[in-house]
Parts: structure tokens; sequence; C-alpha cells
């Protein structure tokens, strides 16, 4: 496929970015190399660690620790000769990607919206800072460098302990009037009523029935008495892998669900390619199979032709995107 991207401007591994995926668990840190985008090359990925996030501890706790991170990450920088151009910050979150604050987030980290995050990491660093949401981090690195790079626009999915999305639009990242252009978890459906969303809804969204922690939820809501509970979404697809006729039908309703809601997001945005990541995808055939049923049976027809392909960078994703949020902002 033609790309008519714009690509980025950067000489292939001569800048180095100090990149932070900032999650309700976790906080990972990496120093990336970007070669051009319209290259085959891949990006460095290196000296990956991470810290808890410890979010119960409130926002401003958080704040300070990832400072302190930060700090602590530069310095050692240094110490190994390695010269870093800039800050690229993934965050959980509605982000402000103007002004670096987090506008709004859920019960997960309590007191989080509000942080001044993006002046605080420069402060503590003295390089420039720019921050995108996880989410978006996550569908810049794929459509930058992954599984989207061939195509001029792209619908990231995130099907995890959540459902995340993120569009991107010949390497911008549209992020929409209130910053949640792409929120995928939040697309109506019928089989979500009546079970409580991430956002405090119960109204009917995907998410609580179509995400790692919605399958199992699903699957223990309609549980007879003679089948077996299950503990998470991944021993329903195993069970599912092995034949079970319960596990079968809760694995393939949920993902025709969610397919069904990507076909109403592709007629309504129509993208190249639709990329999908997160532990869910590993699901196996049961679970493709109802997601792409489902997609074709939704969309419009000239729709039904878009891709639905897995991604490609893995755990990567969302520091690779951060530094290229952080490039693309210069």
């Amino acid at each position: 496929m033609h790309d008519d991207r714009a690509g980025l401007d950067v000489p292939a591994c001569d800048r180095r970015y100090l990149a932070f995926d900032i999650g309700g668990t976790k906080i990972a840190s990496g120093v990336v190399s970007l070669p051009p985008a319209d290259s085959l090359a891949t990006p460095l990925v290196e000296d990956v660690t991470e810290i808890p996030t410890l979010a119960d501890r409130g926002g401003d706790d958080v704040r300070e620790r990832l400072v302190e991170f930060a700090a602590r990450r530069l310095e050692q920088c240094v110490e190994a000769g390695v010269d870093i151009a800039g800050v690229g910050i993934g965050s959980a979150g509605v982000v402000d990607s103007g002004t670096g604050v987090i506008l709004s987030a859920t019960d997960l980290m309590p007191g989080w919206a509000g942080q001044h995050i993006a002046a605080a990491v420069g402060e503590a660093t003295g390089l420039p800072v720019h921050m995108v949401g996880d989410v978006g981090a996550h569908g810049l690195g794929e459509a930058t460098y992954g599984a989207g790079r061939e195509y001029p626009t792209m619908l990231s999915v995130g099907v995890g302990t959540g459902i995340g999305g993120a569009y991107v639009d010949h390497g911008r990242l549209i992020t929409g009037a209130h910053g949640v252009a792409g929120h995928v978890g939040h697309m109506p459906h019928g089989l979500g009523a009546g079970m409580r969303c991430s956002c405090g809804t119960t109204c009917g969204h995907i998410e609580p029935v179509a995400s790692g922690t919605g399958i199992a939820d699903l699957f223990e809501s309609r549980r007879p008495d003679d089948v077996p509970p299950a503990t998470n979404a991944a021993e329903i697809s195993r069970r599912a892998a092995a034949g079970e006729a319960y596990a079968t039908e809760i694995l393939s309703m949920s993902a025709r669900a969610l397919g069904e809601c990507l076909a109403g997001m592709g007629s309504l945005i129509d993208p190249a390619v639709i990329v999908l990541s997160g532990s869910v995808v590993n699901a196996g055939e049961v679970w493709w199979k109802a997601l792409r049923e489902g997609f074709a049976d939704g969309a419009l027809p000239r729709v039904r032709t878009t891709p639905l392909l897995r991604g490609q960078l893995g755990g990567n994703a969302p520091l690779i995107g951060a530094a290229v949020g952080f490039v693309t902002a210069q």
C-alpha cells in the first residue's frame, strides 16, 4: 500500500529520547532511538526499567515519584554518556498535550486529574517535555513503526483490562474537542446494558463485556450452575480452545459485540486499518473469528475490506509512541 504520511525527520539512531509510560500499576521508562518513519528500520528501545505507580497513595505522590524517577533516569543516561534530546510521556487519563496537564482520570488513579506533569518533569530534568495519553502513545507507536506504518490512517484499539483507543491521521494523533477521541471502550452496545463501565455508567458500553475483565464478568453473570467458574479471560479462552461450549459461547458473544462496535467506528471515521493490541488479542481463533464476523456484519460494504491487524510492537509501543509524540510536537 502506498504510504503518503508525512515522515519523521529524525536521523536513524542519531537522537535519543527518554520515554515514560504511566499506568495504573507501573511507570515504565526506556531510552528510545527513532529511525526515519519512511524507512523499514525498527526503533531501538534500551534500558527499560519500571517502578510501581502506587496510585492509591494519591496523585501528588505519583507525581513526585515520577519526578524523582525521571531525574534518576536522566542522571543514569548522563553517566553512561547518552545524550537525551527530550522527554516523551504517555500517561493514563485524559491529557491536555498543549499544557501537559491531566484533565481527568478514573478512580484507579485518585487525585491524578489536575496534575501538571509535563511542567514538573521538565523542571526536574531541564529538558523539553511533551505528554500524550497512554492509548494515544500506543497508537502513535503502532501507526509510525508498527502494524499501521504502511497506512495513512489508523484506529488503534487496546483490549486488555479495559478497552482504549486512538485515531492517528497521517502521523497526527487526533484527540478531539474534549481529548477523548478514539475511546472505543465507551461505544454503546446492548450486550453491556446493566454492566458497570469504568466510566461509571450502566447504560451499555462495550468495555464491561469485551475487555479482559469484562469477558470474565460476562462469563460469571450468565454461568449455568453446572459450569465451573473461570478465574479470568485467559482461562476462558483456553477452555474455548479446548472445545467447552459455554466458554466458546461467551468468548464469541463478547468478541462479536466488539467487532460490531468497531464496524460502527469504521463507518464513522473510515480508517485505512484497525490495529488491535493488548492481552485479549491472544485469546485465540475463536475470538478473532467472532470479532471479524461482527465487524463484517456491522460495517458498511466498502468498510468491510478494512484490515483488522494484530499490533506488532508489544509492550514497547507506548514508549516508542511517547518519543514519536515528542518529536512531532517540536
